[in-house]
């Protein structure tokens, strides 16, 4: 028939299941290990049925019946979403009704959103039109942030110029922050550094030396 086992990484189940050879290995490792428990619960089913017992007696099991093959991992179901209802005062919610709240990345990644300029290159030998996708590209590329499209509002009007733009971006759904973006002509990284580079000894040249402010 069929079973239900409850996985854990401190206590692997006794039949069949053998310890990690790291664990037996090195020694104090097995404290470690036992600490990063991971429970779930998996429906399994024997591979070889064990035959019926006499009456009074316990079935004899052999090592085949130690077999089990894999019915379902629970870990894999649907999972419902969480609703929380607030019982004390949060900022921009009401105490005592059923609201979404930011998560704490959430909250990070909008205080960051909101100190950002979004830089992004685009070619003057081709017809272009900026659209979402672009711009969710030179997010991750220049800032680090990964934005999906669809969580990207550009303006009405077709960007197809260079020039000061902005969008919104909307974090988990909650939280809209509208971000600078300049559009500006695509350079090379080879040719930013080179530029970056020049500017530094630029400004190196017109600090002066100690000999001429004497």
């Amino acid at each position: 028939g069929r079973a239900l086992l409850c996985a854990s990484a401190a206590r692997p189940a006794q039949a069949g299941v053998r310890r990690p050879l790291i664990e037996r290995s090195v020694p104090g490792l097995e404290r470690d290990f036992s600490l990063c428990q991971q429970r779930s619960t998996v429906v399994v089913e024997r591979w070889w049925k064990v035959p019926l017992a006499g009456e009074g007696r316990k079935p004899r099991l052999h090592r085949r019946h130690r077999v089990y093959k894999l019915v379902e991992d629970t870990k894999h179901r649907p999972k419902d979403k969480l609703q929380l209802i607030l019982t004390q005062s949060v900022e921009l919610r009401q105490e005592g009704k059923l609201e979404r709240i930011q998560t704490k990345a959430g909250e990070v990644t909008v205080k960051f959103l909101r100190s950002c300029h979004l830089e992004v290159g685009m070619k003057n030998n081709v017809k272009w039109e900026l659209n979402p996708e672009i711009v969710a590209r030179h997010f991750f590329k220049n800032l680090g942030v990964v934005v999906a499209p669809h969580a990207l509002k550009l303006p009405e009007e077709p960007i197809t110029r260079w020039g000061e733009y902005w969008c919104d971006v909307t974090v988990n759904g909650l939280d809209t922050v509208r971000v600078p973006m300049s559009v500006v002509l695509f350079e090379k990284p080879k040719t930013k550094r080179y530029k970056y580079w020049l500017a530094q000894q630029a400004a190196k040249s017109m600090v002066p030396t100690d000999s001429q402010t004497s």
